[in-house]
């Protein structure tokens, strides 16, 4: 009996991906950096609206080939928001219960989206403690702790079959640099970068590989001196940073790794709507920060190529935060300097004399916090 749920399970995740087109590769060009032309991936328009999607239906697979998800299970993860919200909806598809373990400080639009799809959210105060409740809670309930930081990185076969690294060089076949220069980011859970790597490393791909970090995450410290120091806080950067080193994240897979202000994240969210006329949430501001420095580093070099990023997931998650100019003042994050530094860098090309940590060369981009 158990067998044949899930196999119907399993059938139903692929129905769902059959349904499912490619998510667009939009191109950007740069006026004052031609030489560098930008791609974002715009994972965005998956049905659950984020880059975790992909993640959400490659954990539910592993779980269920791996027998750890039957009929009836309930569904457990420690997420900061978008990872919960795409498991909430397999677990919705599956007609699974699904408790999402998050931060007190996860925006509401989020938290509504993990409800929409008959989610429960537990709230936990500190960030540091969401693992250990989530396993308290599946032990608990008798479910399944998903746990997205340990088999982000197991749970997608890096090879091919149609993961995020072989669809974003097919998209990019007949465009006039076929293999990007670099690939920029973020880390969450690690999994999307190391699928990144390993598929760049297994096809022989000269493209090259930077992960961003916003403030108070432990990435940059790791990769850097393989500090695994946990941080007290936990980053305000939804959706990227964490306070303590996931098995998930390989940095050995990576060519740099690059400290991005918060600041700045917020800023290069702002402005990428006048870009793309739509709202794209802070990460993948965090995102676009590491493709001007990327891009400003090549200028300098004689260097030219084009660089791709992703659209993480949509504005619209982020009214009360990023969008909201009365969050960002309290928050101390107003960007209004950064953002007029950003916008001065596509129109010029300049970069070096408007951003003060500009230039600093730890492991390639490391810069310090401004």
């Amino acid at each position: 009996m158990q067998r044949h749920w899930v196999h119907r399970a399993v059938e139903a995740i692929h129905a769902d991906f059959q349904r499912s087109a490619d998510t667009h590769m939009i191109r950007v060009e740069i006026p004052g950096s031609p030489g560098t032309p930008l791609y974002l991936k715009d994972e965005s328009t998956h049905p659950s609206g984020s880059l975790k999607h992909r993640l959400a239906r490659s954990l539910f697979l592993y779980g269920l080939c791996n027998g750890w998800i039957r009929q009836g299970t309930t569904i457990v993860e420690a997420s900061s928001g978008s990872t919960a919200v795409s498991e909430a909806y397999f677990a919705q598809l599956l007609g699974l219960p699904f408790v999402a373990v998050v931060p007190a400080c996860t925006s509401r639009q989020k938290i509504e989206q993990i409800e929409f799809y008959g989610g429960r959210c537990h709230l936990v105060e500190e960030a540091a403690a969401i693992m250990d409740e989530s396993r308290r809670l599946a032990d608990e309930c008798g479910g399944h702790f998903m746990d997205q930081f340990t088999f982000a990185e197991r749970a997608t076969d890096w090879r091919g079959n149609n993961n995020i690294a072989e669809s974003l060089f097919d998209q990019l076949t007949l465009e006039p640099f076929a293999e990007p220069a670099w690939i920029v980011v973020g880390a969450g859970t690690g999994g999307t970068s190391a699928t990144l790597g390993r598929y760049i490393r297994y096809f022989q791909r000269d493209t090259r590989l930077c992960v961003v970090d916003p403030d108070d995450s432990v990435f940059f410290d790791y990769f850097r001196d393989r500090d695994a120091t946990a941080t007290a806080r936990g980053s305000r950067i939804e959706g990227i940073g964490r306070p303590s080193v996931p098995t998930s994240f390989l940095p050995d897979v990576v060519d740099c790794v690059m400290q991005v202000p918060d600041r700045w994240s917020i800023a290069a969210a702002l402005y990428l709507e006048c870009v793309i006329g739509r709202r794209c949430g802070p990460s993948t501001g965090t995102n676009l920060i590491g493709v001007i420095e990327t891009a400003a580093r090549m200028k300098r070099d004689g260097e030219t190529g084009a660089i791709v990023t992703l659209i993480c997931d949509s504005g619209h998650r982020y009214r009360d935060t990023c969008y909201s100019e009365s969050w960002r003042c309290e928050s101390g994050l107003q960007p209004t300097e950064e953002l007029e530094r950003v916008r001065h860098f596509f129109e010029s090309g300049d970069w070096e004399s408007v951003c003060p940590f500009h230039g600093n060369d730890v492991d390639f981009a490391a810069p310090n916090r401004c």
